[in-house]
């Protein structure tokens, strides 16, 4: 077994339990370090910090799978899908769900999203890529599924020298499928929609808006395929208006619309939020509530500031399209953005739009994607329900 000893200054979030080991916190290395192999790591004093598997040209070095002196081996992921399976049975997620949520289910880098019978999975650095047949020996052995899915189309693979790929892991099925959720219907594209196909993340959100949009004229911008829209049909809106720049998106948004018997009062068309939204407002154009669900503005920290400004900027143009005594619903998916921060951002938009605003709700993700203190990244949606009221 290789080692990693840690420099004497480290992070404090290692020995608080954060599984990331940069380059720099790295002191020295003992014996063979094949990038994707397993080493054992200690701190500088002699203790042992964990076991993890290593990539020495990613700025990550080391991701830590376990604190504890056992053997990284088939079993072990067996065990530990087991463990993710029975927590989210205990919560209340069986039917569609996310299986494993990376660090925060001790497994860095590998997503599982479970829709009905079907498996999605994304592994975002070689260390947990070697391990993908034991992964999905796993899921078989557990499920007995009726197909599983590779979505390894993301750039991050290519930081940890691995190719992007997508395909079946199984026998070939069709990968266009329909999941309940909230008691209405909708179509998932697992092999050419965003991420894994689906959002599961928004799912108990989008239950929040039930009560606001009862009678109410609804404009939803970045709507990809409708979900929050159509939520907002089924609860009872009077008209919803949904937009997205992607043609696909918004085709699927019809689609999932006449699935649900509510094309009647759902309309999607694809139009680009950022200049409809400045042009609406200047036009003068009213609704009940505005719902906002923009994608991410950033994945580094070098652009943050241009994140700030554009959720600044469609929230305050939102606002502004609001019927006095109307409701925002605002989400972001930045995780670099923290909650403390969104709050700030909102705060600012409404001074600028010259409106007074009301917290309804503050939420996160759904539970089955498990926020764990001190690691950042696993606390990453924001989800916002103000009144807007005129000052």
């Amino acid at each position: 077994m290789s080692k990693v000893i840690l420099k004497k200054k480290i992070a404090q979030r290692i020995a608080n339990g954060h599984p990331w080991i940069f380059s720099n916190e790295i002191d020295k290395t003992e014996g063979a370090f094949d990038a994707g192999g397993i080493a054992d790591v200690y701190f500088h004093d002699g203790k042992f910090a964990g076991r993890g598997y290593v990539n020495p040209q990613s700025q990550i070095t080391v991701r830590l799978l376990t604190r504890k002196k056992e053997e990284i081996n088939d079993q072990f992921f067996h065990r530990r899908i087991s463990e993710a399976w029975e927590y989210r049975k205990k919560i209340g997620y069986t039917e569609n769900c996310r299986l494993i949520f990376g660090e925060a289910d001790e497994m860095p880098a590998l997503i599982i999203d479970k829709f009905n019978d079907y498996f999605v999975i994304q592994t975002m650095a070689l260390g947990i890529d070697v391990w993908k047949p034991a992964i999905i020996k796993a899921l078989e052995d557990i499920f007995s599924p009726k197909g599983i899915y590779e979505r390894n189309d993301v750039p991050v693979r290519e930081l940890e020298g691995l190719k992007q790929q997508k395909g079946f892991l199984s026998a070939p099925f069709d990968t266009s499928i329909v999941i309940t959720e909230n008691g209405l219907k909708f179509h998932v594209d697992i092999e050419n929609g965003q991420k894994t196909g689906y959002f599961l993340d928004q799912r108990d959100n989008r239950r929040q808006i039930q009560h606001i949009v009862k009678g109410a004229d609804v404009l939803g911008a970045f709507t990809y395929t409708g979900t929050f829209e159509i939520h907002a049909a089924h609860y009872g809106a009077r008209s919803v208006y949904g937009i997205d720049i992607s043609e696909n998106a918004v085709a699927q948004a019809n689609k999932n619309a006449q699935l649900n018997g509510l094309e009647h009062v759902c309309k999607f068309e694809a139009v680009n939020a950022f200049d409809a939204l400045k042009t609406w407002a200047r036009e003068g154009r009213q609704y009940d509530v505005v719902m906002l669900d923009p994608p991410a503005f950033t994945k580094s920290r070098e652009t943050i500031q241009k994140a700030i400004t554009g959720y600044k900027e469609i929230n305050l143009r939102g606002m502004k399209l609001i019927k006095n005594g109307g409701f925002l619903v605002t989400s972001s998916c930045t995780n670099l953005v923290q909650p403390e921060l969104f709050l700030q951002i909102i705060d600012m938009a409404a001074k600028d739009a010259r409106k007074k605003i009301k917290q309804v709700t503050f939420r996160a993700q759904a539970s089955d994607h498990p926020i764990v203190w001190g690691m950042e990244n696993t606390n990453y949606l924001k989800f916002l329900v103000v009144e807007v009221t005129n000052k």
